[in-house]
């Protein structure tokens, strides 16, 4: 293996560490409050509270149910899918692996709390005059950073590709 190839896991892994950990950490801080005072309803400012709510489906809560079966196909699901980004990440060139293990960094987060919690903790929430977006945690901040990271990466490269024809 080559060393710029092993200098660019190293650091793909280290992206990934970083974002499961802080992902944790701020799980279990919120989760920590929730030990302590039984529930987890803060009001930040006029656009953020941190309000704690139990995700059993997907992102923003699609597809939650309380059927086992289908709880488990989705974790199944889950699991496939981060095996084919963790192998497009090795195979992928040096940016593009960063984004995807930012993407793998978040989603192993949750998919580490649909195990051993049964439901992933989502607790940051947005609005705006009462209108409130879905309720969100750090490891789906790392998800959607990396998914728009790799889509303006494609565009741009597109772009240059299409200028070089």
């Amino acid at each position: 293996m080559g060393n710029e190839k092993l200098n660019k896991l190293l650091i793909g892994f280290i992206f990934l560490v970083v974002c499961f950990a802080l992902d944790r950490l701020s799980k279990i801080y919120i989760l920590n409050i929730l030990n302590n005072e039984g529930q987890v309803d803060y009001y930040i400012n006029q656009f953020l509270n941190i309000y704690l709510v139990w995700n059993t489906g997907i992102g923003f809560g699609l597809f939650s149910s309380e059927d086992q079966l289908f709880y488990n196909i989705f974790t199944t699901i889950i699991v496939i899918i981060n095996l084919v980004i963790l192998y497009f990440a090795l195979i992928e060139s040096k940016i593009k692996s960063f984004f995807l293990m930012t993407i793998l960094g978040g989603s192993l987060g949750n998919l580490f709390d649909r195990v051993y919690y049964r439901a992933v903790p989502d607790f940051i929430d947005l609005n705006y005059a009462g209108y409130h977006w879905f309720i969100f945690n750090v490891a789906d901040i790392f998800i959607t950073i990396g998914i728009i990271c790799l889509i303006l990466f494609e565009f741009i490269f597109y772009k240059k590709k299409d200028e070089k024809n």
